[in-house]
C-alpha cells in the first residue's frame, strides 16, 4: 500500500512537471485590454477570415484571432479549414494551391478573397493584438513556422502565436523564443468528432507536452476551462489563460473576471 502511495506521489509529481511552461516572460498587458474577434467580426454576410471581417474587428475596437495554412507556393493564407470546401465551396486542399489561384475562389458566395497574413497584419499593425493559429498539414512544421516568423519579421504590431500542434509551439520555443507561443487545446477525450487517437487525444487533453514546449499562455475551450490540466498548468505556473469560443456577451464577462483573454463570436 505504501509502495503504491509513494508510486502515485511520484507519478502526480512527474505530470505536474509536463504542464510547466515559461514563466516571467511577458506580463500580456496590451492582450488583456482587448476582446478578440473569432476569425475576424464575420456574420451578416460577412465571411469568416476575410478581410472585411477584420475590419469590422479593427473598426469595432477588437483585436482578432486568425488562422494561417502554408500554400503551395510558400505564401500564408488565412483560412480556417485546409479544404475549401465549407468556406468556399470547392473540394480543393489550400495546401495544394498557390496563393493566387486560392484567391480566385469568393469566400461563402460573396466577392471577399482568402487574404494574405500580410494584408491582414496592414489592418491591425499598430492598432490591436493579433493571435495567430498555426494550422500545419503534411507535417509542414519546419516551412509553415519558418515563413509565419520571416513575414512577422519586421511587423511592428502586437502579436502571439499558437498551435494545436505541439511541434510548432516548440519550433518557436527552439528558433524564436522572443515571439510570445501558446498551446491550444480542449477536452479532446469526450470529442467524438476530432480525428485523433486516443494516444493523441490524452496528450494534447492534458497537456503533456508543455515542458517541451515552454508556452506563456494556455488556449482552451472555454467550456472545458475547468477542467483540471488547464486549471493546474494556469495556476500552478501561472500561465496566461485564453479561452475560445465564447458565444456570449456574460460569458465574455465571465472570462475577464476569471483572467481570461477572451476569444469571441457576435452571435
Amino acid at each position: 500500500m505504501i509502495k503504491a502511495l509513494i508510486i502515485l506521489a511520484i507519478l502526480s509529481l512527474l505530470y505536474i512537471f509536463t504542464l510547466s511552461g515559461r514563466t516571467k516572460f511577458t506580463d500580456f498587458k496590451e492582450f488583456k485590454k482587448h476582446k478578440f474577434a473569432h476569425r475576424g467580426l464575420f456574420g451578416n454576410g460577412i465571411p469568416e477570415n476575410s478581410l472585411k471581417a477584420f475590419k469590422n474587428a479593427v473598426a469595432h475596437g477588437f483585436g482578432a484571432e486568425l488562422d494561417i495554412h502554408l500554400t503551395k507556393d510558400g505564401n500564408l493564407a488565412v483560412i480556417h479549414d485546409a479544404s475549401l470546401l465549407r468556406t468556399a465551396g470547392v473540394d480543393l486542399k489550400i495546401e495544394d494551391l498557390t496563393l493566387l489561384e486560392a484567391q480566385s475562389y469568393g469566400l461563402e458566395g460573396t466577392t471577399e478573397k482568402i487574404p494574405s497574413l500580410q494584408e491582414v497584419l496592414a489592418l491591425f499593425e499598430n492598432k490591436y493584438p493579433l493571435i495567430i493559429e498555426l494550422k500545419s498539414e503534411n507535417n509542414n512544421i519546419n516551412e509553415l513556422c519558418s515563413k509565419t516568423a520571416e513575414v512577422l519579421t519586421n511587423y511592428k504590431g502586437v502579436y502571439c502565436v499558437e498551435s494545436f500542434d505541439p511541434r510548432c509551439v516548440r519550433w518557436f520555443y527552439k528558433n524564436r523564443p522572443n515571439v510570445i507561443r501558446g498551446q491550444l487545446s480542449a477536452n479532446f477525450l469526450k470529442d467524438k468528432n476530432v480525428k485523433k487517437n486516443f494516444f493523441q487525444k490524452l496528450v494534447m487533453t492534458l497537456l503533456l507536452t508543455n515542458f517541451l514546449t515552454k508556452p506563456d499562455f494556455i488556449s482552451f475551450s472555454f467550456k472545458d476551462r475547468k477542467f483540471f490540466s488547464f486549471v493546474l498548468s494556469t495556476e500552478l505556473f501561472k500561465l496566461q489563460k485564453v479561452a475560445w469560443t465564447i458565444n456570449t456577451k456574460e460569458d465574455v464577462e465571465t472570462a475577464i473576471k476569471e483572467d481570461i483573454i477572451p476569444i469571441f463570436e457576435d452571435k
